[in-house]
């Protein structure tokens, strides 16, 4: 990152305290000077903790990224509550505004809730994710197949405060569903292969009938997606790549399909997206068509193609309010099993999280989808 783009970072985070600090602070009953360090260090470490990735020393970087990314989940829901009071002051205003006691209270209101929310948030990212069960009915599907089972784990996000630990926690409740497949469905890193090898490790240890199937996030290409791919290809999971596998299970086939992500042309022409091609050479007959795809918004692609369901992540089901409002800006579902024509695509509201270590109102998953005739 340029010395442009570093000041900019610094330059807005601090606009962005300003305003909570003359909004804020001059209603506070008490303690303005100690509000306005806070805001001040705050107003540093957002920065800071976004740009420690890039620092050799690794402890010093995770311990610098952790503080960052903790002040700025604080910061999220006290700047949206204190716009929030904002408005309401406004609608006030022709009526003679509300009373001091009422400011001031709202003021102090607006720091506690945004710390309660932060800190059940933070308890919300920080647990081993629960399991959700989704039976996806399939038209015509074969009596081998009924009751097949996909575990989907999706957006784990290794990185700075997910380490190998987290990463086994998941990797053990998964095993202990038994399923037929292991589905991972992109933007499992935020770093690089040498940074994070030894912490991604445990998802060679995922076991089912089938195996693990692995594609690309648009998170694999921000961190260096061919030594991601080669890296977990040496793990032994199966990364699919505008191609497809036929799995045979007790006498009937299912068609396991994989696309890199909908943005990786963008990084490399070679790996554009494309579920037609994928499905190329796939039995006519097969019981059953499952794409992996990362983001929601390859189902207009694919529903033509000739798939059954896909199973995608990307949106984290908006991680925590109000993000969860803007998702649908950009992806055509935010969470759960939907239908585009005759395509179900679940998406997966994510096993990690990305940014700060918080989620409100969008519980992380490992989903287990369980196909049954219609």
């Amino acid at each position: 990152m340029g010395r442009m783009s570093r000041l900019f970072l610094f330059g807005l985070s601090a606009l962005l305290h300003l305003y909570l600090g003359l909004r804020l602070g001059p209603h506070l009953p008490a303690g303005h000077a100690a509000f306005g360090v806070v805001l001040a260090v705050s107003a540093a470490l957002m920065p800071l903790g976004l740009l420690a990735t890039r620092w050799r020393s690794r402890r010093f970087a995770d311990a610098t990224a952790w503080a960052g990314l903790l002040a700025m989940g604080l910061f999220s829901s006290v700047f949206v509550l204190t716009l929030a009071r904002d408005v309401l002051l406004l609608a006030a205003w022709p009526f003679g505004g509300w009373a001091p006691a009422w400011v001031s209270g709202s003021a102090v209101g607006v720091l506690v809730l945004g710390a309660l929310v932060t800190a059940a948030g933070f308890l919300n990212a920080r647990r081993t994710a629960a399991v959700v069960r989704v039976d996806v009915p399939i038209a015509g599907l074969p009596a081998a197949l009924d009751g097949f089972t996909i575990a989907q784990i999706t957006d784990i996000h290794v990185g700075p405060t997910i380490k190998a630990r987290y990463v086994q926690a998941i990797v053990d409740r998964v095993n202990g569903l038994s399923p037929d497949m292991v589905a991972v469905t992109g933007d499992l890193v935020d770093g690089t292969v040498p940074d994070l090898r030894d912490h991604v490790a445990p998802l060679g240890r995922l076991v089912s009938r089938h195996g693990t199937y692995v594609v690309t996030g648009n998170h694999e290409y921000y961190a260096g997606a061919h030594a991601w791919i080669d890296e977990l290809r040496r793990l032994q999971l199966n990364v699919l790549m505008n191609e497809h596998v036929v799995l045979r299970h007790g006498g009937g086939e299912l068609v396991v399909a994989g696309v890199a992500d909908w943005s990786a042309h963008h990084f490399d022409p070679t790996h554009r997206s494309d579920p037609v091609r994928a499905m190329a050479g796939a039995p006519p007959d097969a019981g059953a068509r499952v794409l992996l795809a990362h983001q929601p918004r390859t189902a207009a692609l694919a529903v033509d193609a000739g798939y059954d369901l896909q199973l995608s992540g990307h949106t984290h089901g908006g991680q925590f309010f109000p993000w969860n409002f803007f998702v649908p800006l950009q992806q055509p579902f935010t969470a759960g099993l939907h239908k585009l024509k005759d395509l179900w695509v679940y998406t997966s509201r994510g096993t990690g999280y990305w940014g700060p270590p918080k989620r409100f109102g969008a519980p992380s998953e490992i989903t287990c989808l369980r196909l049954v005739a219609a």
